[in-house]
């Protein structure tokens, strides 16, 4: 039966219950942030003691980490499975945006402010890093025409951020670019920021992503 990869009603119930610890969870962060997220909060939504709970996750910490690779992976697999059918560098920035603005707290959790005392392990870096590794592949299909930059000498010595990519230092400083660009506009955004200022986030989410394309 071990053998055949199918799990037993005990190891049933508990996937289920830890689904359903990670629903509450993101409810909570909802509407109380990630910062005040309560096991035992959620314990009493669910009619269990404090303890019980924590048979399934012996820690807040250990729920935070489950929920930010949850959407690390997410992340990771919706951009992957559209560079598969081609997509190039513009389409991937569109299908980031969809999927931060498909679920918000989904998109502040890993990308927003740093859970106070919280540190991811090492695991959730290396899951991020596919990521990474999609946008580059992204940017070295572009041509690179651009006279050297200083920063792209810094980069040269400086990439262990890209985890082994082969890309050369002018692609790495463009896709830093569009990181830290577009992820900049998605934050303010999903943080409320652009409330009442009055004009659409998604033509200044095209304007940036036009102007670095156009580099």
């Amino acid at each position: 039966m071990a053998g055949t990869g199918t799990k037993t009603p005990r190891e049933r119930y508990r996937t289920q219950v830890r689904a359903e610890i990670k629903k509450h969870a993101w409810e909570q962060l909802a509407t109380t942030g990630a910062s005040a997220l309560s096991l035992n909060g959620i314990a009493k939504q669910m009619g269990m003691s404090g303890p019980a709970l924590y048979r399934y996750y012996a820690s807040r910490d250990e729920l935070i980490t489950e929920l930010v690779r949850d959407a690390y992976r997410s992340l990771a697999d919706t951009l992957r499975a559209a560079a598969t059918t081609g997509a190039d560098l513009s389409v991937l920035a569109h299908t980031l945006r969809a999927w931060a603005l498909e679920d918000p707290q989904r998109y502040l959790l890993i990308y927003g402010t740093p859970v106070p005392g919280y540190h991811a392990p090492d695991d959730i870096t290396l899951i991020s890093s596919e990521t990474m590794a999609i946008l580059l592949d992204a940017c070295s299909a572009l041509p690179t025409d651009s006279p050297a930059t200083p920063f792209d000498a810094h980069l040269a010595d400086h990439r262990e951020w890209a985890n082994g990519h082969p890309a050369r230092p002018e692609v790495l400083h463009r896709a830093l670019s569009f990181w830290t660009r577009l992820h900049g506009v998605l934050s303010l955004e999903l943080a409320g920021h652009f409330t009442g200022m009055g004009f659409d986030p998604a033509l200044l989410f095209a304007a940036e992503l036009d102007d670095l394309l156009a580099h």
